[in-house]
């Protein structure tokens, strides 16, 4: 990639509107909208879909689940008209929005579905095998968490086989590195037998 002034405004265009995307906190502004108040007061304080479910409208968190899906998508399938080296900047970019999100003073959620949209467009085989990966793991212990972090280590070594490109591998290991880092409280807990397991059903006293 030559390093013009065009390429370098683009880059930089790239990268901003796919971090205020992925900004979006999306899990927060749905909770407010059905009066559940603010999810970072409910379950793990977090603003994703999981936590979302803690409150227990299961159609809630169905529909938070698709925008932070699809907050990670749009910015990569866009960007991927003007290049693939664009398209990997956005893909960084937009979960580097959902972590560290601009409007929730760079406090934001695990990065786990915008990370998975973000792969349906940049490349699909990965996410279909961090989908399988999460989907058992999730099913068989219960744990969204656990079914994250195999999913997520999963998808480099995915890449390897399905991606022939290296600046791409390179890429969705960034990603897969962020998404692990920010499930490092998740990990510990599980080490310890304290994480919370998925519940269907909201909780009565």
């Amino acid at each position: 990639m030559s390093f013009s002034a065009a390429t370098v405004s683009a880059a930089i265009a790239s990268a901003s509107l796919a971090y205020l995307a992925g900004s979006i906190p999306f899990g927060l502004i749905l909770t407010r909208a059905r009066g559940h108040g603010d999810i970072r007061a409910v379950g793990s304080g977090n603003i994703g879909a999981t936590n979302v479910l803690r409150t227990g409208d299961k159609w809630l968190a169905v529909a938070t689940l698709l925008c932070d899906v699809a907050k990670g998508l749009l910015p990569v399938l866009v960007a991927r008209r003007f290049g693939s080296d664009l398209a990997g900047i956005a893909a960084i970019a937009a979960v580097l929005g959902h972590i560290f999100p601009l409007w929730l003073a760079f406090k934001g959620g695990k990065g786990v579905a915008t990370a998975f949209g973000v792969l349906i467009a940049y490349a699909w085989p990965v996410a279909a095998a961090a989908a399988v990966s999460w989907i058992i793991v999730a099913i068989v212990f219960r744990y969204s968490s656990l079914a994250a972090v195999i999913a997520t280590a999963m998808a480099p070594l995915s890449a390897w086989f399905f991606v022939p490109d290296l600046d791409a591998i390179l890429v969705i290991l960034i990603i897969a590195l962020l998404v692990m880092w920010r499930h490092s409280s998740n990990i510990a807990r599980l080490l310890r037998g304290e994480e919370t397991r998925i519940e269907l059903r909201k909780k009565t006293s």
